[in-house]
């Protein structure tokens, strides 16, 4: 079902049915063989491959790396990566016990270099990483707890994390200790999830129309351990600090940016300190220098960059399959201007790091496929684009249009034939909210703050729509007397008694 809802949100962003998806790659730890295929057939069964994947921590961006390898290598135009994961209770713990641990040897780097404790082994691996880079370069147990702190902070703002509680670092360093230095709220939590993107070329874009919303996946690279992680007997190396190295350089070269050029990342918390010791691995500062970073504010709002401003695995959760995916859709988000209260101002680029220990990390940059054509909420309604529309009294009546295209979508598409911008004024506050009525594709569909083309934009307030649909102001009145403005193709404007057509069942429900 989490499956499901997550492909059926990313088909209906992508503006495409399932039919246009040729291949598919699925990720998931916790599960039997043929999940994917599970999961997708609650969609449709098209016959197309299926691929699932399994790899650990970094299983949701190994679909999304597998998902570019087939469409850069021309195997298919359009490819759909989903991620999801119902986890079990607790810790992560070794499913089978009949044979070699995938991470027994590096369970050993850590017992001969720190010991073994009564703790999760995850925490101790990153943990002790942690204790080492103190150790080298005078961390101290604040840095890991303001970088959890300011993640709390940020999810707030995220209404798909799964904790939005707001912690001062005293309460971060006071609450649970798991395995010094990290406390409870430094740790990610068990979580179940899913995420999807839906991957394909330049061709198929503009075939379909799609560059508005089109974001470029410039680079994705994917490393495994190297003979350090084993060799030098260092718990930060264990953890894969080498391997982001690698992969990040990949991407540097690949696009010639510099780690400097991108103001959003989304990276691997899932302990704090991992998140330290990524900065310095992803070229963000020089190693050693992290703490600082951290002190000078860096990693947030305001400063040289913006650092999981989703709330990060911390408290966004970590549901395995699914992380790297719903890491690719905040940046997504936050390129297109499309993530509300959390929004970063001026988003051009954006970096993802997601690990996975045993090992692999997959590191991306993203940019806008088509920035002269990118029309987003926030451009075309002139506010945050992440405002409830329940604050507005013209949302029942959307609501209600949603239905009506849901009942008689194929009817209300040939009749009218195109796609509106309705821009909403005079709202709570003087809020300004934009609903996209698209009645041009497929069944038709209402997405408030949508993005996408629009064929006729409507500016009109809060309460003389609802006016208007009730057939209470004349249209004609209310476009001579400025009320109603309309810019755009004015005869599909003509169409609006389609939605007025409905008057008796907004009159009952409202």
């Amino acid at each position: 079902d989490m499956a499901k809802e997550a492909v059926d949100k990313a088909l209906t962003d992508a503006r495409l049915g399932y039919a246009s998806v040729q291949q598919a790659v699925c990720g998931y730890v916790y599960g039997d063989s043929t999940c994917g295929q599970r999961a997708l057939y609650q969609i449709g069964l098209t016959g197309i491959p299926v691929v699932n994947v399994n790899n650990n921590c970094s299983t949701g961006s190994t679909a999304l790396y597998l998902a570019a390898e087939l469409v850069r290598g021309g195997r298919a135009a359009c490819v759909l990566a989903l991620g999801f994961e119902k986890m079990q209770r607790g810790s992560l713990g070794q499913t089978f016990s009949d044979r070699a641990s995938p991470l027994e040897r590096h369970v050993e780097v850590l017992a001969e270099r720190h010991g073994l404790e009564a703790a999760p082994i995850a925490a101790q691996m990153f943990g002790a990483a942690g204790r080492e880079h103190m150790k080298m370069y005078g961390t101290t147990p604040e840095h890991f707890a303001k970088i959890a702190a300011k993640n709390h902070r940020h999810s707030a703002n995220n209404p798909n994390s799964q904790f939005t509680d707001v912690y001062s670092v005293q309460e971060i360093l006071s609450s649970q200790p798991i395995y010094a230095p990290l406390t409870k709220l430094q740790c990610c939590p068990t979580s179940d999830g899913a995420a999807a993107a839906v991957l394909a070329n330049e061709e198929f874009v503009l075939r379909y129309g799609l560059q508005a919303q089109a974001v470029e996946l410039l680079a994705v690279e994917m490393a495994t351990d190297l003979p350090s992680v084993f060799n030098d007997k260092s718990a930060i190396k264990m953890v894969g600090y080498d391997m982001t190295i690698r992969a990040a350089q990949a991407v540097y070269a690949k696009t010639g940016l510099r780690p400097d050029q991108f103001q959003v990342v989304e990276l691997h918390d899932c302990f704090s300190a991992n998140e330290l010791l990524t900065y310095e691995a992803l070229g963000l500062c020089p190693p050693g220098k992290a703490g600082e970073l951290v002190d000078r504010g860096d990693n947030t709002y305001g400063g040289k960059f913006v650092v999981n401003p989703s709330g990060g695995l911390i408290s966004k959760g970590h549901p395995l399959g699914a992380t790297g995916l719903a890491q690719c859709t905040e940046l997504c988000w936050q390129l297109r201007g499309l993530a509300g209260p959390r929004q970063v101002p001026g988003c051009r680029r954006a970096l993802q790091h997601n690990i996975g220990l045993g090992g692999a990390v997959v590191v991306a940059a993203y940019q806008l496929g088509f920035p002269e054509a990118a029309v987003t909420a926030a451009s075309v309604a002139g506010v945050s684009a992440g405002d409830s529309q329940d604050e507005f009294q013209s949302a029942k009546i959307f609501r209600i249009i949603g239905q009506g295209l849901e009942t008689e979508g194929e009817q209300i598409v040939k009749k009218v034939n195109g796609v509106f911008a309705f821009k909403v004024t005079g709202g709570p506050g003087g809020k300004v909210g934009l609903w996209l009525v698209d009645c041009k594709n497929g069944r038709g569909k209402v997405e408030f703050n949508g993005q996408g083309k629009a064929d006729v934009t409507i500016t009109i307030s809060d309460q003389d729509l609802v006016q208007l649909m009730l057939g209470k102001l004349n249209p004609q009145q209310a476009f001579f007397s400025g009320k109603l403005k309309m810019q755009g193709n004015m005869g599909l404007a003509m169409k609006l008694r389609e939605f007025q057509s409905r008057v008796g069942e907004l009159k009952a429900k409202l």
